[in-house]
């Protein structure tokens, strides 16, 4: 089963009603933007940013080597949320870190400029309504017939309701009477849905041209304006310009500022890498599709830094292996792809750019970015050196002419950086849109297929009936197999309710298998293993109970 056929609206009220994620401050009416994780949700999060950390930093790309057959070398830091004000304005982000942002009058909605058109079709309920009542083309490369009657019933019924300033609500025959003029003025050229979005905003076509509408009341949006996304604070006494602080944007910069730390700190050499995990916030102004974006998100970046002369085959080697995990973690579906950027996407400071991208739900049939690896050059090094006046190059011993002796020169030089950067939430996310399955031949129909790394509870023990000396069995099993495995995730105990209402708990908490004792343990120690996926159970014996579930969980 595809992403594309599995329905959001079912995904959230699973992970609300088993507790993977709750809206932050829910009690009093929630937060736009802001997403607490529950019980399940913060192991299955925090056992995504292990693998990452493990992956990436501990065991960097699992021993693989990079090009030339080098070996791929990292090292972690952490880093603070505020950062000196200086450093955005080093990075770019106090001048340039502002989204085009569109306000709607009447409402006093904002929309992104740069993202109009994929706001209103996916998220204007009046679009959705005005549509259906267009006549259907009898050739789908064609546009869709337009019948005034129609539209004209909709605006007086439907349309007061759903789009109130919309100008086809509002003065319905003089709108349409532009559209009119339009369609039988150019018969041989059927207006696209965009045009036809446009004319029925327009109210005064000479005086104002084509207007473009709310998405959600319909009235007509202001002109662009830049609007900044950084949660600004301040540090100290007074809250005055003097004092004021950022809320990060990205975990990056906090890398490359202490680029020169760590070299002069540890044995590390070019290339390496340094990463870093942490909070991020961004001041959105239309966050949506649940945690996809927020406000406040969780990032792990990687900033690896090379020789100039090597960054393409660097790019490529982490541009290869960062797809290859993300597939090693669950994302395994033909819903995740690599998309390279065009020329007139990438930032100006960057030779080549990639995202990993994964089909929603909510962008089927397109994808949403999960992570970007970026070739940025020298940009952020040589930008930081010149705001700060620290030389951040570097000197290598093992290049430049060798000498008499049969020693390097040595050469100096502003390290070239490959990033990849993957958003932990979008990530999570993603790992639930794909693990959701429905399987209607089943008692409780809703399954969540995590990979056994990813999945929040790792085994669960239950005594067939709570008497017999059945639950002191139980109870001895789960403590072996929560010594062993406790640390990556939840191991249960559950003697309440019929076994097939345990198991179907299970199975929506993606516990990949449950070991049930019965009358048959008490007499030849064996207990029956059921597997989440197939459903399958089979016998062993008890003393097999956690060698069997290491295999499983490939630990």
């Amino acid at each position: 089963m595809t992403t594309a056929k599995k329905s959001m609206d079912d995904i959230m009220a699973l992970c609300k009603r088993r507790g993977f994620v709750y809206q932050a401050s829910e009690i009093y009416g929630g937060i736009n933007g802001f997403w607490d994780y529950g019980p399940l949700g913060a192991q299955l999060k925090k056992n995504l940013r292990d693998a990452w950390w493990e992956d990436m930093v501990m065991n960097p790309c699992r021993g693989r080597r990079g090009p030339g057959g080098e070996r791929v070398r990292c090292v972690p830091v952490e880093t603070c949320i505020i950062q000196h004000p200086k450093v955005w304005e080093a990075s770019g982000h106090l001048a340039g870190f502002a989204d085009p942002m569109r306000k709607c009058p009447g409402c006093g909605h904002f929309v992104r400029a740069d993202q109009y058109w994929e706001t209103l079709a996916q998220g204007s309920e009046w679009l959705r309504s005005l549509v259906q009542e267009f006549e259907p083309s009898p050739e789908p490369t064609k546009s869709p017939g337009l019948d005034s009657a129609r539209m004209l019933k909709w605006a007086k019924s439907k349309g007061k309701r759903l789009a109130p300033n919309l100008a086809l609500v509002r003065n319905p025959e003089v709108t349409l009477s532009w559209l009119a003029t339009r369609v039988n003025g150019q018969p041989d050229v059927p207006p696209e849905l965009e045009e036809i979005v446009r004319y029925v905003a327009t109210e005064q076509l000479h005086a104002t041209g084509l207007q473009e509408p709310c998405p959600r009341c319909g009235g007509v949006l202001d002109a662009p304006a830049p609007f900044k996304l950084m949660f600004e604070s301040w540090a100290g006494v007074t809250q005055s310009d003097d004092n004021k602080v950022y809320l990060r944007p990205e975990t990056a910069q906090g890398i490359f500022v202490h680029f020169k730390n760590v070299v002069d700190t540890t044995r590390v050499k070019v290339p390496f890498g340094i990463g870093n995990t942490g909070r991020s916030f961004r001041n959105e102004i239309t966050p949506r599709n649940f945690t996809f974006r927020s406000r406040e998100f969780e990032q792990a970046e990687l900033e690896f830094f090379c020789h100039p002369d090597e960054a393409a085959g660097w790019y490529a080697f982490w541009r290869d292996f960062r797809l290859e995990w993300w597939r090693s973690v669950g994302l395994g579906s033909d819903n995740l792809r690599l998309r390279e950027h065009e020329k007139d996407e990438l930032s100006h400071y960057s030779t080549a750019t990639c995202d990993i991208e994964y089909r929603f739900p909510f962008t089927a049939p397109d994808f949403g970015e999960l992570e970007g690896v970026a070739h940025r050059g020298c940009y952020d090094l040589t930008q930081h050196t010149e705001h700060s006046g620290v030389k951040l190059d570097y000197f290598d011993t093992e290049r430049g002419e060798t000498l008499p002796n049969g020693s390097r020169k040595g050469e100096r030089y502003v390290p070239h950086v490959i990033e990849p950067a993957a958003g932990l939430d979008r990530g999570a996310l993603a790992i639930v849109c794909e693990a959701y399955t429905r399987d209607e031949s089943r008692p409780s129909p809703e399954i969540m297929r995590f990979h056994p790394r990813i999945a929040p509870i790792k085994a669960a023990v239950f005594p067939l009936v709570n008497k017999d000396g059945m639950p002191e069995v139980a109870e001895r099993l789960h403590a072996e197999l929560f010594a062993r495995f406790g640390r990556a995730g939840f191991v249960e105990m559950d003697a309440k309710q019929s076994i097939g209402k345990r198991y179907a708990r299970m199975d929506e908490a993606g516990c990949p298998c449950c070991f049930t004792v019965d009358g048959d343990t008490l007499k030849d120690q064996t207990v029956t293993v059921r597997d989440r996926d197939t459903g399958a159970q089979e016998r062993i014996g008890i003393d097999r109970s956690a060698e069997y579930l290491a295999e499983r969980l490939g630990a």
